[in-house]
């Protein structure tokens, strides 16, 4: 085809002409090829777009960030078409020229090869950057844990990961630098809490008083749609040394987990000391063995001594007879 556009071209010019003409003929022939390449490149992957959107029945927020995703991918597939298209134009257009491309091509592979080594590190990046965000594992907005360091996702680029934490702090992660990720807000979030409570504390009590508090918050309409069940009492998960341990779980609209928990907390707070459920606080038990030498233990008052006696009274019991003979009832 090419031949013939040739031929009927140099049929109107000068022989003289004729090889000038068809030279510049065959590259803006080679030109125009690669334009309408990059035409069908870019068409084809729109239409690929949109059916992938419209393939799927979505809710607002989830077509957004759906989409978004989708075009990022896309913007870089059609990135690599149209540089492998205007590689191997040039290359052709070079070629009709009447230049010897075997040198070209062969630079280029040890050039590809040499930057291959030197870039290996950006370039395991960006494939890592890619399967990240193809396989949907972390989104802009979510809270996540990278290699033991945590924060909410500012940016996410093909090479890095940027991260701000509750300091303000930002921290950049290459794709290829993660290993272990936690995402803490993917599709549902859960706020799980141990409650503490004394040992005196009768276990129906408590729970009665916990599933009260839990359903308050669910029949108040500002929290009701942070939370998507009523609350899971998972039982008495542990006797601690100073407390026995109640486990509970909410399952919270993503993100909102540390918010219902902060607000479960102070709720129940308040119910307990209205229902004299007392908290668990730090003590110990101090046993005398057998054989030892008794003590001399004496108790005070409760009543409170006149004030400038007071401190001569507490020195004068702290200076109690030690502990040498039989205690004295």
């Amino acid at each position: 085809m090419l031949t013939q556009i040739v031929q009927a071209v140099q049929s109107f010019v000068p022989a003289a002409l004729e090889p000038f003409v068809a030279r510049i003929v065959g590259l803006l022939f080679i030109l125009l090829i690669g334009l309408a390449a990059s035409f069908v490149i870019a068409f084809v992957l729109g239409r690929v777009e949109r059916m992938m959107l419209n393939g799927r029945l979505l809710s607002r927020d989830e077509r957004g960030e759906y989409g978004k995703r989708i075009s990022t991918l896309l913007k870089l597939l059609k990135t690599i078409a149209l540089a492998v298209n205007w590689a191997v134009v040039v290359v052709m257009m070079l070629s009709y020229a009447g230049l010897d491309i075997t040198p070209i091509i062969a630079s280029a592979g040890i050039l590809g090869l040499a930057v291959g080594f030197g870039a290996q590190n950006l370039v395991r990046d960006v494939i890592s950057g890619f399967f990240h965000i193809l396989e949907n594992q972390v989104r802009v907005g979510d809270v996540v844990e990278i290699n033991g360091t945590g924060g909410l996702v500012e940016q996410i680029t093909y090479r890095i990961i940027v991260l701000r934490d509750l300091q303000l702090a930002v921290h950049v992660i290459p794709h290829g630098k993660v290993e272990t990720l936690t995402n803490f807000t993917k599709d549902v979030s859960a706020m799980l809490l141990d409650v503490g409570v004394a040992y005196k504390e009768h276990p129906d009590t408590v729970i009665a008083a916990i599933k009260e508090v839990a359903q308050t918050m669910m029949d108040d309409p500002a929290w009701r749609p942070k939370l998507l069940e009523p609350l899971e009492v998972l039982g008495l998960d542990k006797l601690d040394d100073s407390a026995v341990l109640y486990r509970v779980r909410y399952k919270t609209m993503p993100i909102e987990q540390w918010t219902v928990k902060r607000e479960f907390q102070r709720r129940l707070k308040i119910d307990f000391d209205r229902r004299g459920i007392e908290f668990p606080f730090p003590h110990r038990t101090l046993y005398v063995a057998e054989g030892s030498a008794p003590m001399k233990v004496r108790v005070l008052p409760a009543e409170e001594p006149p004030e400038g006696e007071a401190a001569e009274e507490g020195v004068g019991e702290a200076e109690a007879t030690p502990p040498a003979g039989p205690a004295e009832d």
